[in-house]
């Protein structure tokens, strides 16, 4: 049998001991909701990431990068409370990085992070809530289609945009809106603290920012990307490693109704981006 001499063992110990720590990066883009398609972010896709970021022990911290521009309360929620729930489970700090846009539901989730470090042109806030439909009452009276709907529970068919809009469907969208955004509110306040330099009234308005103008708000705790960052902190021998979705070794297309749907999706997440210029 062959063995190495012992200054081979000694470089390799030299060798292990150059390598810097590793931090599990877990990257958030799209739009947050529910149905599972490309370019959606929800707790069923990022949940499993986010478990086998935190589970990998020998790391100091996990490194979330968000890169979205809202979408869905509840799902906003769910993520951000999963990443807190696995911080405190493992003991590990979480670093936010904000790239194009940490926006409504994509700040909810930024603030799930011990720190939000953003680029100075990054977009961020839009705390508040937006419900948006179309009336066609005229329209369908022009082609001549008269409008045929039956309900149990007289307020069944709000928001129906072939019907007049009514001050009390109206009264309740607004109570609705309301109550989301107190939710949002408190978690802002619960894990921001402190650090918010503002007042509500110009916090949460929907309002959004620059990544700069973030800092001065205390939106956020420091200004820069995730590279320089991370080797500042860790160290030049730090090591990144990109938690990716597991992908299937055949992965059929799908056809009919399911491209259709994928298109209307693919136009209603391009209009959520537009939204902020992106």
């Amino acid at each position: 049998m062959t063995t190495l001499p012992a200054r081979s063992g000694n470089w390799l110990t030299r060798l292990v001991r150059r390598r810097g720590p590793v931090i599990p990066v877990v990257r958030l883009h799209g739009v947050l909701a529910a149905d599972q398609r490309p370019g959606r972010l929800n707790i069923a896709s990022v949940e499993p990431l986010l478990k086998r970021a935190f589970s990998i022990r020998s790391a100091p911290a996990v490194a979330i990068v968000v890169n979205s521009p809202g979408g869905s309360p509840v799902q906003s929620r769910l993520i951000a409370k999963r990443i807190r729930d696995l911080a405190d489970e493992h003991k590990k700090p979480v670093l936010v990085f904000v790239e194009d846009a940490a926006a409504s539901g994509g700040y909810f989730i930024a603030t799930a992070g011990d720190e939000i470090i953003a680029d100075p042109s990054s977009v961020v806030g839009s705390i508040g809530v937006i419900v948006a439909t179309f009336g066609f009452v005229e329209a369908i009276g022009k082609l001549g289609i008269e409008r045929r709907l039956y309900t149990a529970g007289r307020n069944k068919s709000t928001l129906d945009p072939f019907l007049p809009a009514r001050e009390d469907d109206v009264a309740r969208i607004k109570t609705f809106e309301e109550d989301i955004h107190k939710v949002f509110i408190d978690h802002v306040k619960a894990r921001r603290g402190q650090k918010l330099k503002a007042g509500d009234d110009e916090l949460f308005t929907g309002e959004w920012w620059t990544g700069l103008r973030s800092l001065e708000l205390g939106l956020v705790d420091a200004l820069g990307d995730l590279h320089e960052t991370l080797a500042t902190r860790f160290g030049k021998e730090v090591e990144l490693k990109v938690i990716a979705p597991k992908r299937g070794l055949f992965q059929l297309p799908r056809f009919g109704f399911s491209l259709a749907a994928d298109a209307a999706a693919a136009i209603e997440d391009r209009a959520l981006w537009s939204r902020y210029g992106l």
